[in-house]
């Protein structure tokens, strides 16, 4: 078996980590046009390094037939490591004729990406120059370097893994609603920049670890909206909204994701909000057909759901801790409700965050005003808070 590696730029310090372990594991190896100092690193970790079984590397990369055929004939039963600068799959001209030659002869080959060359703008042989002033207009190009240099450089970012940026992965995605629903625009463009750097620093712990690069990602969802769009991209006519879901859900079936799930819920990620993935689940269910034919149909249900909470309190009487029965016929309640939100066209996370930031702000206007007349809540009477709230209502 030979082991096509990516060794990035160049650089000891920006080998991939995926790349790195894959050379130790196979333990010798011949590399094309890689600078002396990344070559006495990789025999310091445990590398032989083959010096002589290609005879023109420069022609080697470029694709050349015959040196490739020439270096093929020279591999052995023993498993090979050949690293190559950058990532295979975008720096190496000679990949395709290798993999050709290595299939005429029975000789497996496994490709470890490596960071591509035109990753970084710096030359392999010199240090990373500084980035230009922030004042200046970068590219996605830079932003990938930046994100590369971070992970090289800084502690923090060093540390990091998939598992530990979930929690800034969610809050980002959090402060975007925020700025949507109560920020400016120059306050948006700046969260929705700040999403963007999870999405880029998650592509670079996959780089590093050889599995995906962000190009793969912007690759991935490129093709997956033409192919998920043949209304736009295509010659398929569609009358409605209705048919481009039906379209759509009928595609992703045919994709090895949807042809792997064996339930139209599955995808539906366990951990988003409730009231979200409750919405989600009946969207998926009714476009099989399991819907209720009118809204006035769901409004009947939550009487009935109302009427069973109600029996199940009554039957639970004042037990400590929280009755089983009484939460799960609340929890039907709630669910109803998200189905009417539903039916109605409403996001129901949506509303259900509207009607929080109402209530807090109504609280507060009561405290302010509390606080103003030099009294407490907590010292007023309940008909006295009653009355504030409706003065809250109005004002606020």
């Amino acid at each position: 078996m030979i082991r096509i590696v990516g060794l990035g730029p160049g650089d000891p310090g920006l080998l991939t980590l995926g790349s790195r372990e894959s050379l130790r594991a196979v333990g010798r190896a011949t590399t094309v046009l890689a600078p002396p100092e990344l070559v006495r690193f990789l025999e310091s970790d445990g590398v032989a390094i083959e010096k002589t079984l290609i005879t023109d590397q420069g022609l080697f990369l470029r694709g050349s037939s015959e040196v490739i055929d020439a270096f093929a004939d020279r591999i052995d039963q023993r498993d090979l490591g050949l690293g190559v600068l950058g990532n295979p799959l975008s720096d190496f001209l000679g990949l395709p004729m290798l993999l050709r030659a290595l299939e005429r002869r029975g000789i497996a080959a496994e490709i470890i990406p490596g960071m591509p060359r035109a990753t970084l703008s710096a030359s392999i042989t010199m240090p990373l120059v500084p980035l230009p002033p922030g004042s200046t207009h970068h590219t996605w190009d830079d932003l990938v370097e930046i994100m590369a240099r971070l992970r090289r450089s800084c502690p923090w970012d060093r540390e990091q893994t998939h598992a530990s940026l979930v929690r800034y992965l969610i809050e980002e995605t959090y402060e975007v609603v925020d700025a949507i629903e109560h920020g400016t625009d120059a306050e948006l463009c700046e969260e929705l920049g700040d999403l963007l750097f999870q999405i880029v620093f998650h592509s670079q712990l996959a780089t590093e670890r050889g599995k995906f690069s962000v190009a793969d990602v912007i690759d991935g969802l490129s093709n997956k909206m033409i192919r998920r769009h043949p209304h736009v991209f295509g010659d398929v006519a569609v009358a409605d909204v209705e048919q481009v879901w039906a379209n759509w859900e009928q595609l992703k079936a045919q994709e090895a994701t949807g042809q792997s799930r064996s339930s139209k819920l599955d995808g539906i990620p366990v951990h988003m909000g409730a009231l979200q993935r409750g919405q989600k689940m009946q969207e998926k269910a009714a476009r099989v057909g399991f819907d209720w034919t009118d809204a006035r149909d769901i409004t009947e249900k939550l009487s009935e759901e109302l009427r069973e909470l109600a029996d199940a309190r009554i039957k639970a009487g004042d037990l400590k801790p929280e009755d089983p029965h009484v939460r799960e016929e609340l929890g039907d309640v709630i669910f109803t409700v998200v189905n009417l939100a539903r039916r109605l066209g409403v996001d129901a996370e949506g509303a259900m965050r509207d009607a929080n930031a109402k209530f807090e702000r109504r609280f507060r206007y009561m405290e302010a005003y509390a606080v103003g007349s030099g009294r407490a809540l907590n010292d007023m009477t309940l008909d006295e808070l009653e009355d504030l709230w409706q003065q809250a209502k109005t004002a606020a």
